[in-house]
């Protein structure tokens, strides 16, 4: 908006000092929104919003047809359908993410680990770094992701398309999240419903609002994983640790 509001001073013929000012405005705010994207493909798309937009409003360019826009609608919607927007966007696990979180959330030996909304299958990934002896499961809701995760998932791993809302937690010892703050309270509620006593919610980067965590662990990037044990333990507001704040190791 501000590299916009920027091209739109300079068209309307302001002084030179502001219009050039507006400009600095519009490139200083995309150099903003590229600092702000963590992966790659959010910086590039993020990079070229303005010029592309710019290009097409000029007609510097033949104005695709119609039926273009309706194929690229019907991409959207099949990559990311209209139920799932108040999910979080495609919000791929970094590689080696979770490595090392096996020594501070035990997990024995074929336990069954679910990544709620997999996405293309890189918490999978992460989580088969992790937990090598695992029994992993994912479940997305676009099918061209579940399709892709299917390829890219660990061996053995099993990926089925669902709506991660309605799919039953309780069989898990531990559900995986990389979601957005906004879902964080329903995702506790269906975590304190279903997962039995004894079984993990991990949220990567987002806390649970008004929960105190079982655990909070430094990822090997510097993110924060959040973790509660089963029955989780509701506070007036979740007090900040430090470090790992229970051993989840099993006692002897």
């Amino acid at each position: 908006m501000a590299a916009w509001g920027g091209y739109v001073v300079l068209r309307v013929g302001l002084q030179r000092p502001v219009a050039e000012s507006f400009g600095v405005v519009a490139l200083l705010a995309i150099v903003w929104a590229l600092r702000r994207g963590d992966t790659p493909l959010r910086r590039m798309v993020l990079a070229a919003g303005f010029p592309v937009s710019w290009v097409l409003a000029a007609g510097l360019v033949p104005a695709p047809p119609g039926w273009v826009w309706a194929l690229l609608a019907l991409l959207v919607l099949a990559l990311y359908p209209w139920r799932a927007w108040r999910d979080a966007p495609l919000y791929p696990t970094p590689v080696g993410a979770l490595d090392g979180l096996r020594e501070a959330l035990w997990l024995p030996p074929r336990a069954r680990v679910l990544d709620a909304g997999c996405g293309a299958g890189d918490g999978l990934r992460a989580l088969e770094r992790a937990y090598p002896d695992a029994e992993l499961h994912g479940v997305e809701r676009a099918w061209p992701w579940v399709l892709l995760a299917r390829l890219r998932a660990p061996v053995g791993a099993r990926v089925r398309h669902g709506d991660l809302w309605r799919t039953d937690w309780a069989p898990y010892d531990l559900v995986y999240l990389f979601q957005r703050p906004e879902t964080m309270p329903h995702a506790a509620a269906k975590a304190a419903a279903e997962l039995r006593p004894g079984a993990w919610l991990a949220s990567l980067e987002f806390e649970v609002p008004g929960w105190r965590p079982t655990l909070r662990w430094r990822c090997p990037d510097g993110r924060w994983l959040w973790a509660y044990r089963m029955p989780a333990q509701a506070t007036e507001a979740c007090t900040p640790v430090a470090g790992v704040a229970t051993s989840a190791a099993p006692t002897t």
